[in-house]
């Protein structure tokens, strides 16, 4: 048995309470801008700054939000230095640095189907 088929089969029985979670982690990992913000996390951001600088194109009001949410759910720790200026620093938990590991096959994959894109379906 081929381990493609053995996955699949392993997924059959997913209850409803699995699916959800399931769905759950898709939708948290697919809001706009969290996969790059994670990446520059997992890069060595660790300023806002930083963070804007690697994250071409977003605001900063959309940045200082999603960090929060990330934080929120335990993918980003806050840390505040006390200093003059105050810093704050934002780095991936172990938890945001797990799923970064865990998303690595779909960034190859998307690398791989990017530069092999699927033949259009013939017209009938």
């Amino acid at each position: 048995m081929s381990a493609e088929i053995a996955a699949l089969r392993r997924y059959q029985d997913i209850d409803d309470t699995g699916c959800r979670v399931f769905q759950d982690a898709l939708e948290l990992v697919g809001r706009r801008w969290t996969g790059a913000i994670m990446l520059a996390g997992t890069r060595g951001a660790r300023r806002f700054g930083e963070y804007r600088a690697a994250v071409a194109g977003i605001s900063d009001r959309l940045l200082a939000q999603r960090l929060k949410e990330l934080e929120a759910d335990g993918l980003i720790q806050r840390t505040v230095i006390p200093s003059s200026p105050v810093q704050i620093r934002y780095e991936p938990t172990p938890d945001g640095r797990e799923l970064m590991t865990l998303l690595q096959p779909l960034i190859d994959w998307s690398h791989h189907r990017r530069a092999n894109p699927p033949s259009p379906s013939p017209s009938p």
